[in-house]
């Protein structure tokens, strides 16, 4: 299986990404899951109807029709503060497994003949690296890869 989380070594965007619709969070701003939502949401345009709930976010993270571009990322910078001042540290285990989730089911969904204008996407996660990112990763048990 290939990890959908890829750790940045130098915090710097690859060239491997350039063709990716990039969606910028600033960490040291997201730091509790609403401010999360609301950067990501602003990042990639999110639809109106966004709830800015995990729920709503597991919808969208699952649909991305307003996006015309095949390949997606979220560059999540300065993980060292991310979530850090999250209450419900339940939240950020939830939040992590659901953009997993999402990202795996993205490379087993099948066109089905029945859906029209259906875009098959590919969905991944940047990260800068961080002590506090890796444990995240780690004590959810989420595969990661360093690049």
């Amino acid at each position: 299986m290939e990890a959908n989380f890829l750790i940045l070594s130098n915090n710097a965007l690859p060239q491997a990404f350039k063709k990716h619709r990039i969606g910028r969070v600033d960490g040291s701003k997201a730091r509790t899951l609403k401010a999360f939502f609301e950067q990501v949401a602003h990042a990639l345009d999110f639809p109106d109807y966004f709830g800015f709930n995990l729920d709503s976010f597991d919808e969208l993270l699952n649909d991305f029709e307003w996006i015309k571009e095949e390949k997606i990322a979220i560059y999540i910078t300065e993980t060292d503060q991310f979530l850090v001042d999250e209450k419900k540290e339940d939240k950020i285990s939830d939040l992590i497994n659901l953009m997993d989730a999402s990202a795996e089911d993205w490379k087993w969904m099948e066109t089905e003949d029945d859906v029209e204008d259906f875009d098959q996407k590919e969905l991944i996660y940047l990260l800068a690296d961080s002590p506090r990112i890796i444990g995240i990763l780690e004590a959810d048990g989420v595969a990661f890869d360093r690049i």
